[in-house]
This record gives C-alpha cells, sequence and structure tokens, in this order.
C-alpha cells in the first residue's frame, strides 16, 4: 500500500509539474504564426478552420501532437505542427486556453 501512494504522489507530482511549466505569454508570442488562418484573437474569419480561442488546453495538446506526430494528417496542419516542440504545443494550448469565445 505504501508503494502504492508514493506511485500516485509522483504522477500526481508530474501532472501538476507539466501543467505548471505551460506558459501562455510565450504562447502568446508564439501564436502570431496561427493567427494568419485562426485568427489573431483564436477566433477565425474562415469556417474552414476551427476557432481555438477557449479550447481546453489538453484538447489542443493531442490534437496538435496528433498533426506533428503523423497520427491525424492535414495538408496544412502537418507541416505547421512538426516543427512544434512539446514545450512550444504546451505554451500555445495554454494561450488558447485562456482566451475568450
Amino acid at each position: 500500500m505504501k508503494t502504492l501512494t508514493h506511485i500516485l504522489l509522483l504522477l500526481a507530482s508530474l501532472l501538476v509539474s507539466s501543467a505548471q511549466a505551460a506558459d501562455s505569454q510565450a504562447g502568446k508570442t508564439k501564436a502570431t504564426t496561427c493567427a494568419g488562418c485562426h485568427g489573431p484573437a483564436g477566433i477565425s474569419t474562415n469556417p474552414l478552420w476551427p476557432d481555438l480561442a477557449g479550447q481546453k488546453d489538453q484538447y489542443l495538446i493531442k490534437q496538435m501532437k496528433d498533426f506533428r506526430d503523423g497520427n491525424r494528417s492535414d495538408p496544412v496542419m502537418a507541416p505547421m505542427a512538426l516543427g512544434l516542440s512539446d514545450e512550444d504545443i504546451a505554451d500555445l494550448a495554454a494561450y488558447y486556453n485562456e482566451l475568450e469565445r
């Protein structure tokens, strides 16, 4: 039981650490490229491109990683996500999560 408790505490601390590591201000700076399609405030003017403002950060992280890692394909997004690090993705997700729809 003591070992299980230690494992759960370790996992919880890892989750908290990764959530705290995201920097929404850095994400705002990194989002300048995204703004071309998704709008400067995360609201797209083209119905073909989704709004990112207000999206849950974990959802955005999964989608961007899927584009980057080839688990999801799109001729525009896949190349855009290819050069993103995990930190870039977390920062972008934190930024868009904070924006209002």
